[in-house]
C-alpha cells in the first residue's frame, strides 16, 4: 500500500507501516510529500502503479483538503492500476475546541482501518 502524507502526519504514517505490517502482514510504502505546490506527482504514481493501492493522511478537513488533488490526479493516471479507490484519512469538516485536537486529527488506528478496507476490497 502506498501512503502519502506531509507535515506531522508523516510521522503517523511511520507508525502505520509498523501496524500495518505486524497487525495485518501489509507492506507499505511511505511517500512524505515535502512540498505540496508542486508535489511529487510521478514518485506516487510508480508507487501506486507498484501496489496498486493508495492512502493520503492530512491534517485538513476532508472538503477542500489537499489529498483531494492526490487523489484525483492517482486516480486518473493510475486507474488500471489500482486495486482499490483511494483512501482519504483527514480532519473532519467541522470546528473542533483545540483540547480535541486528539480526537480530530487522524491517527494509526483510523488509517489502519482504511488499509483493512483497501486490503478487503
Amino acid at each position: 500500500v502506498t501512503l502519502v502524507g506531509y507535515g506531522t502526519q508523516v510521522h503517523v504514517l511511520k507508525e502505520v507501516v509498523n501496524l500495518a505490517q505486524t497487525e495485518l502482514g501489509v507492506s507499505c510504502e511511505l511517500i512524505d510529500l515535502q512540498t505540496i505546490l508542486p508535489w511529487d506527482e510521478d514518485t506516487v504514481c510508480e508507487s501506486v502503479s507498484k501496489t496498486g493501492r493508495c492512502l493520503v493522511a492530512h491534517e485538513a478537513p476532508l472538503t477542500g483538503g489537499f489529498g483531494a488533488e492526490v487523489a484525483a490526479t492517482v486516480q486518473r493516471e493510475c486507474f488500471l492500476n489500482l486495486e482499490a479507490p483511494v483512501e482519504r484519512v483527514t480532519g473532519f469538516d467541522t470546528h473542533f475546541p483545540h483540547i480535541f485536537e486528539p480526537f480530530y486529527h487522524p491517527d494509526p488506528w483510523r488509517c489502519l482501518s482504511a488499509i483493512k478496507r483497501m486490503i478487503q476490497y
